[in-house]
Formats: C-alpha cells, structure tokens, sequence
C-alpha cells in the first residue's frame, strides 16, 4: 500500500521558515493506530490526514503522540495541498472536523482559515508558570491552553522556560505573548506534554490569542508573529464568534510512503 506524502512550511514565505506540517491524503480512513504510528515516524508538530466527502472533505490531526481537536498550520497545510498539487479548482475548501467546519479560502497568495473564536478566560497565575519561566506574568488566561501575558515589549525569545514545570499543567500547551513594536504582538508555544516542547508556528493558538489582543487594543484586525527560532507571520481579524487567520504556505517535499 502506496500514500502520497507531502511536507509543507505553513505561515511561511520561504521554505525553512514557518511551521513545518505532513500532509497525507487518502482515499479511504485507515486504522487509527496507523495514522498515529505515521504521525510519529513523521516526527513533526502535526500530520494532517484528509478523505474527500459529499460535502467537502474531513480532516483528522496527529502530533508525534496523539490525536488532536484542532491544528492550524496542519490545516493550512492541506488546502495548500489541495489547491497547488491535486488541482482543485474552487476559490474556498470547506475541512469538517472535530472542532466543527473549518472554511479555507484562497487570497492571492493568502490561504485565509476561518476557524471558531475561543476567548479565555482570566484565572488565578498557576505556580508552575512562574516557576518555568522564572518571573511572574502580568495575567494568565485560559482556554484550551494556558495564555500567559508578558509586560509590553518583553523579549519572548530570550526567556528558557523549564519543561518540567511546564508538564505539571493540565492543558494541551502554554502559550506566552506580549506587545511588539513591530508587530501588534508576538507569542511563543510550547506543548510538552503532547511531544512538542516548542511549536514554531501555532495557528490554533491564534483563535484564542485574537479575541484577547482585539479587545485589548480595541481592532479587529492584527498582524502577528510566533517568535520561535523559524518564525512566521499571521494576520488574524475577529469576526464575531469567528477568527481569521492568514497565511502563506510553501512545499518542502513530495514523496509516498510504503506500508
């Protein structure tokens, strides 16, 4: 048995930079613990697989050690995938999931992901936070993962967090952010305990990241970078209960995987 395999830099201009995704698509679902035996041979933040549908096709996401609810740049990935290798011809690509529908739509060279808005929610500063990161932040909030809210103009790359502390917690990652000058903010992601210490681009953490900056800058739209050592750029605009997130995506390779 014979699958197409395709690497794909997502929320990238240039191919080593962004969030590095595999995408697989098949004609048929194959057992789970395939896929996940795949995803981790893979060794990336997140293999995409996708099956073409009445109605569009339902997308399915695995990091190196589980299957996950939502994965942006995965997402990305394969509507790249779909519109520059298996000719689809459509201007927008709709992925059911199990986060719900998840609409893609091409802009030039923009592929533009509208995906369910998560505002979190403030709560108490958990202790492993301060102790993995070796000073207190100026808020936590929480949604499906932990927000942690860095004074203004806080160099995010410089900081080392300690990855025990960070297993500690009880979400799917942490996410750090504070205000740039060049950008409206910038924001790291680490998610240890699902195989991933540091993920370069997070496009997932955008729905949360978005309702919280909106509101506190008072715009709807914002331009926003991940500040991990490959970097990426995403625009990302509120839209009601919805979030859009921009983004550029480029191939790395093309290949197949035997079974």
């Amino acid at each position: 048995m014979t699958i197409p395999l395709y690497q794909i830099d997502a929320f990238a201009a240039h191919i080593f930079e962004g969030n590095p995704a595999a995408v697989c698509p098949l004609e048929t679902w194959m057992d789970d613990t395939m896929m996940q035996w795949i995803a981790a041979e893979n060794n990336l933040a997140e293999t995409a697989f996708f099956v073409k549908e009445a109605q569009g096709y339902r997308i399915r996401w695995f990091t190196p050690t589980t299957e996950v609810d939502l994965c942006g740049h995965a997402t990305l990935a394969a509507a790249h995938v779909l519109f520059k290798h298996l000719g689809y011809r459509g201007e927008s690509i709709t992925f059911d999931s199990r986060s719900g529908p998840l609409h893609i739509t091409s802009k030039g060279a923009y592929l533009a992901l509208d995906f369910p808005s998560e505002p979190p929610l403030a709560v108490p500063v958990p202790p492993e936070i301060v102790t993995a990161f070796e000073k207190p932040p100026v808020e936590v909030l929480k949604g499906s993962d932990y927000i942690v809210v860095f004074p203004d103009g806080e160099d995010l790359t410089k900081l080392t967090p300690d990855y025990a502390a960070l297993r500690a917690l009880d979400l799917r990652g942490v996410c750090i952010t504070a205000r740039n000058e060049r950008y409206d903010f910038v924001s790291r992601f680490f998610a240890p305990n699902f195989g991933i210490d540091e993920d370069p681009v997070t496009g997932s953490a955008h729905t949360q990241l978005t309702p919280y900056w909106a509101k506190r800058l008072g715009k709807r739209t914002l331009h926003a970078r991940q500040v991990s050592p490959r970097g990426g750029e995403l625009r990302c605009e509120l839209a009601g209960t919805r979030v859009i997130i921009s983004g550029r995506a480029v191939t790395y390779l093309t290949g197949s995987i035997s079974l």
